[in-house]
């Protein structure tokens, strides 16, 4: 791929205008025939199946640096990053390493190691929202467990969630709005037993009307609230930091704990995440396997008085015996010793941005119904005539179907973009100047193209 680039410079290229014919997918057709016979879906988490858009789901042989290659050969530049925690690109020397390294003394132990005490020490040193945490083996483990953790500490059992908020395939959240102001979910996943689901409140984003509603109906019954600071499940949804500093008010004032969902943006947009770009202090905070450098890891933390709450301390009973697993202790390190460097965020966050407006000045240019969003290094393209996009409801479903086009016209010449038009796309450290100009032209192809539709 990348054959329209080789021999003229980027700024030459002109924008074309028709569409470029398929790349080829028969290698990864063929596993997915085969897949089908294994997996559900042929697929092991749904989304690759890529329903939501065309063609069969490409299998990815390797991956380096800001790009991907498939089974058929095709390469191309990866704004997906494992849906976020390849903050430093794919197959990252230093991370390599330190887990060749590690993984040369064991696999697993099921025991403490010195390496778990290594990453803690490196986390809580430069954040100052949380004072302990506990190693977990994914992003929706670390919630589940935060969950529990506020029950237990508040004795209360009621959650307030967000509609467009996404925390992971857990029973009490995998809920949907029903059609007031202030509801109880409704599942929305077959097999939750909707008791349930009536564990859990639903309000809309950016309303914190609804929340106050809500504290008023269900007075002493709410142990915690939960958000993504920054939600980037369901596009990236951002909110007023006025918002989000009543919620910090709401809960302190009803003795409710407020639970900061930083699976996506924690370690993203800064070391601090959300809570340290936002300066909010949250009781809980949940991470995600950008502190495992793609390794399967999460992690959720909080004060010390409210950490001693979990057991072997206290009665809240969490466990695993792949947690702080270290292999993937030791990606971490590598990871995160990388980000804490001076000016890594600065640097990353910069380009985002000059990559994002470069976007939406070409769209809004040529009157394109196309509003990008943007925070640190995450970026969204939405399809849509609005200039801020915050909740659920201000997403037009329809416009999906203009994505999948978009996104049909991007892997065929080269940028590969999750397959759904409700996914952010992630720059890395890898990504360099000429890969986002490269990308950015390909881009404005892709977005003609679509138009013309």
């Amino acid at each position: 791929m990348f054959g329209l680039f080789k021999k003229s410079s980027v700024e030459d290229q002109p924008v074309t205008t028709v569409g470029k014919p398929d790349i080829s997918r028969e290698k990864s057709a063929e596993l997915y025939r085969k897949s089908k016979t294994f997996f559900p879906g042929g697929v092991n988490s749904p989304v690759r199946a890529f329903k939501s858009v065309y063609g069969t789901p490409l299998f990815i042989e390797k991956g380096d640096g800001p790009y991907l290659w498939d089974a058929d050969g095709n390469k191309f530049i990866d704004f997906c990053c494992s849906w976020g925690p390849l903050i430093l690109g794919h197959n990252n020397a230093k991370i390599r390493e330190k887990v060749t390294e590690t993984a040369l003394k064991g696999m697993t132990f099921g025991a403490p190691t010195a390496i778990e005490n290594e990453l803690a020490e490196l986390i809580l040193k430069n954040n100052k929202f949380i004072q302990k945490l506990r190693f977990v083996s994914s992003g929706t483990e670390a919630v589940m467990s935060a969950i529990r953790l506020a029950r237990g500490y508040t004795k209360r059992d009621k959650i307030v969630k967000f509609e467009g908020c996404y925390h992971g395939h857990i029973d009490s959240l995998l809920v949907k709005a029903g059609s007031g102001l202030v509801t109880f979910g409704e599942t929305s996943s077959a097999g939750v037993p909707e008791s349930f689901a009536k564990e859990t409140i639903v309000v809309p984003l950016n309303n914190i009307e609804a929340v106050k509603q809500a504290f008023t109906e269900y007075k002493d019954q709410i142990a915690a609230v939960i958000i993504e600071p920054i939600p980037a499940n369901n596009g990236l949804l951002l909110q007023d930091v006025e918002f989000l500093m009543e919620l910090r008010e709401i809960t302190s004032k009803n003795k409710s704990l407020l639970i900061f969902d930083e699976v996506i943006s924690g370690f993203r947009v800064g070391f601090e995440g959300a809570a340290g770009f936002y300066q909010i202090q949250p009781d809980i905070i949940t991470y995600g396997k950008i502190i495992g450098g793609g390794m399967p890891v999460g992690a959720y933390g909080a004060s010390e008085e409210i950490m001693s709450n979990i057991s072997p301390e206290g009665a809240v009973y969490q466990a695993g015996t792949l947690s702080g697993n270290p292999i993937a202790m030791a990606a971490g390190i590598a990871q995160l010793t990388e980000l804490n460097r001076l000016g890594f965020y600065r640097d990353l966050n910069n380009k985002t941005k000059e990559f994002a407006d470069a976007i939406q000045r070409f769209a809004s240019a040529r009157s394109y119904r196309v509003c990008v969003q943007q925070v640190g290094s995450i970026f969204w393209i939405a399809f849509s005539d609005k200039t801020k996009i915050q909740s659920a409801a201000d997403i037009d479903p329809t416009s999906m179907e203009k994505f999948k086009i978009f996104h049909r016209e991007c892997l065929n010449r080269g940028v590969y973009f999750g397959p759904s038009g409700y996914e952010v796309g992630f720059v890395s450290a890898a990504h360099t100047k000429i890969d986002l100009e490269m990308a950015k032209r390909t881009i404005f192809d892709a977005l003609d193209i679509t138009f013309k539709h």
